[in-house]
């Protein structure tokens, strides 16, 4: 089998906000990928939040195996001893490239990418910089012009990250920046489901419309180059995202429209254009499949969480069979502050464990102080997340009634969604007893921290030594 190139282009805090997955958005460039090509319709990431869910993206394995439980800039960082998939790819005949973001690691020289393109340090002080250099313009270009150029060899993997669409610190709070992308108007954006309708909510809604726009444009921008140069049918592209959007109720939390994303993936000729997969998938996934495409071989030391979906994809490639999922796992762990959760979905079922009392909805800094965070958060204001939560995902798609108590979620009515879900006669203590062991099986097996309690900061020795505490 002839391997591919493999383009893999991923963004920030999109969920599933694309025309091709039902929104009222106009993203013709990423709708013509699911169009030519396949698009996964219970695609979930094993984090909601970024470097986390990177992480597993490019090692096959859940934040809390490979090291990576808070934020890369937070000084988080992939244990020595992971296996990366540029690594990989390179050890198999790839010319590695590394385009815009990666957000994975203070120290890029450590993926293994043989080219790295325009990039800047992922430090605190560097993070306007990466702002500017990660924008999809600025990276579709340079992918253009490489191609462009011909400065590749194939077969080639090149991970282009895009800035797009993550809030940024503007006027006293954190926005998208409307004025500059172009936003339209407030009043002509649809609400968000999972949100009251609100003017502030509206405001946000239309900015990350904005940026929607210029994302869009940026594929497209690849799309045309790839198609320029000639490559396009020798080429598997990937788009996909680490999480939900930037707003209350998704990023930072386990409810679907934070650990929901986006994957589409085109190969002419050899994935059928048009198709939607219905079939649960983690992206802790995608590093098997990915691997299985380029025919290189996977790390055989029994370490790797997820499993390979390609031949779901192509009945032509070897390997591993396709062993369907009845259930993913997420969490997370730190970000601004320590929020441990651990959750497990099915395909009716969401069991979430809290190990931690904090608010009931989790807002990272940058929603906090966003117009979106400002409509919301007095509703949670006071109100001690549950240590445990469940949720009939048919009869309550939203996940507004945690069964485990009773009392609907606040913050969350609108006037076309019903009061409360619908009442059968489940025993939900039961489903709650399985999917908790589950669960538990599950973190014993991965080898989880939080089994032996609270887990301490990455910097928690240099703060004591601050504080001239010699203690360990």
């Amino acid at each position: 089998m002839t391997r591919p190139n493999v383009v893999l282009i991923h963004c920030h805090d999109l969920g599933t906000y694309l025309g091709c997955y039902g929104r009222s958005v106009d993203t013709p460039n990423i709708d013509r990928l699911a169009e030519e090509g396949v698009r996964f319709d219970r695609h979930f990431v094993t984090a909601p939040q970024c470097s986390p869910s990177r992480s597993s993206l490019f090692t096959g394995r859940h934040p809390h195996q490979n090291g990576m439980l808070g934020l890369a800039h937070g000084d988080w960082e992939i244990h020595p001893d992971e296996r990366l998939l540029p690594e990989l790819l390179g050890e198999a005949g790839y010319e590695t490239h590394l385009f815009g973001l990666q957000h994975v690691t203070e120290y890029p020289g450590r993926l293994g990418y043989d080219e790295r393109h325009a990039e800047t340090p992922l430090t605190e002080s560097a993070q306007p910089a990466v702002h500017e250099t990660a924008r999809a313009q600025n990276v579709a270009e340079r992918v253009s012009s490489v191609l462009e150029n011909g400065e590749y060899e194939p077969p080639f993997f090149a991970s282009v990250g895009f800035f797009e669409l993550h809030r940024v610190e503007e006027d006293g709070g954190f926005g998208f920046e409307a004025d500059r992308y172009d936003a339209p108007d407030p009043d002509e954006v649809d609400p968000l489901e999972f949100l009251p309708d609100e003017p502030g909510i509206r405001a946000d809604i239309a900015g990350l419309e904005g940026m929607l726009g210029a994302l869009d444009d940026g594929v497209g921008t690849i799309l045309s180059a790839l198609e320029a140069a000639g490559v396009d049918d020798e080429t598997l592209v990937v788009f996909t995202t680490e999480h939900g959007l930037a707003m209350p109720r998704a990023k930072g939390c386990c409810f679907d429209p934070g650990i929901e994303a986006a994957l589409l993936m085109r190969y002419p000729d050899r994935l059928e254009a048009g198709r939607v997969v219905d079939d649960l998938v983690s992206n802790v996934d995608v590093f098997s499949t990915l691997l299985a495409f380029a025919d290189a071989p996977s790390p055989d030391d029994g370490r790797i969480a997820g499993r390979s979906f390609a031949s779901l994809l192509d009945d032509d490639l070897g390997g591993t069979e396709y062993d369907p999922r009845d259930r993913i796992f997420a969490g997370m762990t730190w970000h601004d502050r320590y929020n441990p959760v651990r959750a497990i979905r099915t395909d009716r079922w969401k069991y979430v464990r809290n190990f931690w009392h904090l608010p009931e909805v989790y807002l990272t800094t940058d929603i906090y102080c966003s117009e979106a965070g400002k409509a919301v958060r007095e509703d949670y204001y006071g109100r001690q997340r549950p240590y445990e939560e469940l949720y009939d995902l048919e009869a309550d798609p939203l996940e507004r009634r945690n069964l485990l108590d009773g009392e609907a979620t606040h913050g969350t009515e609108r006037a076309d969604v019903a009061d409360s879900a619908p009442a059968d006669e489940t025993d939900h203590e039961s489903v709650r007893d399985r999917l908790r062991d589950e669960l538990l099986e599950w973190m014993h097996e991965t080898n989880d921290p939080l089994l032996e309690g609270p887990v301490l900061p990455s910097d928690w020795e240099e703060i004591h030594l601050e504080m001239g505490d010699d203690r360990r």
